[in-house]
């Protein structure tokens, strides 16, 4: 064979491999409608029901994804979701399609088969038998119902279904165990690792995670935000922003005193600086955190703490080692000009006295 020929049939090859091991623009659109159906954000649900339709989820796969969660979410946040889904349809001029026809499943009119099909998925899908005789009732649902009656649905296959899983789980708090087997579970119903990790990656990054390193700080009323990379240079670890936003403000409107959310990841600070013009007051909402002024004791914060900094003094604030944070940031202006003027990074020394 050509040695050009096989050069570009080993490149193809491998491009061909890694397309397949990355998660699809489809998958992410089912993954962020899941967590915010599970996450009950019905305000950032209805454009990413729309983003989802122009990138082309079907109407009925929507609907399948939906109706799906009301297993693992319930029934409420489940209706809300084909309520906001109703509303998008309701205003749209016709442009997205139904998808495949919805069809009755047969396992729905014999009881017995529908238990033998759930009780061989979730027999894949947990890498083994799973018999919980601690509670029949359970068990019975489980088999002949989520994953007999449910999976027998034809719209989403059994590795989208395990997206749409995984991400209404991450959204939500209290579930460690059944993500970390619907994790695994991905993976054995057709999903690769690569994937199932991208996806985590995936709903971290856009705020849509209640299971990453700043989990807890999503577990309130306050948004973990995006990914604080504008700043991300003044920062040491990771941190997220979230513009806070008056209710009654109308778009394009502007308020006389902004707002934002910032949560630190465990080990996060900024580094050492100084406002000029303006007293900084940080309200801390969430977590444990350190404030400390140059040549001055750190101060431990908690939730309901207030620090109000005085224009010109040098000072940092972020997380306790072991700790997610948030707090509320804003400021008062004092003088002319505004300004932030970032100074060194608060070293492993000062950051190890002020954690004690």
């Amino acid at each position: 064979m050509n040695r050009k020929l096989s050069i570009f049939l080993i490149i193809f090859t491998m491009a061909i491999s890694a397309s397949a091991q990355s998660l699809s623009s489809r998958q992410k659109h089912l993954a962020t409608i899941a967590a915010l159906e599970a996450n009950g954000d019905l305000v950032r649900l209805e454009p990413a029901i729309r983003d989802a339709l122009d990138g082309g989820v079907t109407i009925n796969e929507i609907k399948e994804a939906f109706s799906q969660l009301y297993a693992y979410t319930g029934f409420p946040r489940s209706l809300n979701a084909l309520g906001v889904l109703g509303k998008v349809l309701e205003n749209s001029n016709g442009e997205w399609t139904e998808g495949k026809p919805w069809k009755r499943p047969a396992e729905w009119d014999d009881a017995r088969k529908a238990l033998q099909q759930g009780t061989e998925v979730q027999t894949k899908l947990s890498g083994r038998p799973f018999n919980y005789e601690f509670c029949p009732q359970n068990d019975y649902y489980l088999k002949a119902h989520l994953f007999g009656d449910i999976f027998a649905g034809d719209q989403l296959t059994a590795a989208d279904r395990e997206i749409v899983t995984v991400a209404a789980l991450s959204a939500l708090k209290g579930v460690a165990p059944q993500l970390a087997a619907h994790k695994a579970g991905a993976v054995n119903m057709g999903n690769t690792q690569e994937q199932v990790d991208e996806l985590c990656r995936f709903l971290s990054e856009n705020g849509l995670s209640q299971c990453d390193a700043a989990a807890e700080a999503c577990a309130g009323d306050w948004p973990k935000g995006d990914p604080n990379d504008a700043y991300a240079q003044y920062f040491t670890g990771n941190s997220h922003l979230s513009p806070i936003k008056p209710k009654n403000i109308e778009e394009g409107g502007k308020t006389v005193q902004s707002y934002a959310n910032v949560t630190f990841e465990p080990g996060c600070r900024n580094n050492w600086h100084v406002h000029h013009g303006a007293h900084q007051i940080l309200v801390c909402v969430s977590g444990e955190g350190i404030y400390q002024e140059w040549g001055k004791p750190a101060i431990r914060l908690k939730a309901g703490d207030i620090i109000d900094i005085p224009e010109g003094v040098k000072h940092w604030h972020g997380a306790t080692r072991n700790s997610w944070f948030q707090h509320l940031a804003t400021h008062v202006k004092v003088g002319d000009p505004e300004s932030n003027e970032w100074l060194e990074p608060v070293n492993e020394e000062q950051y190890n006295e002020a954690n004690k």
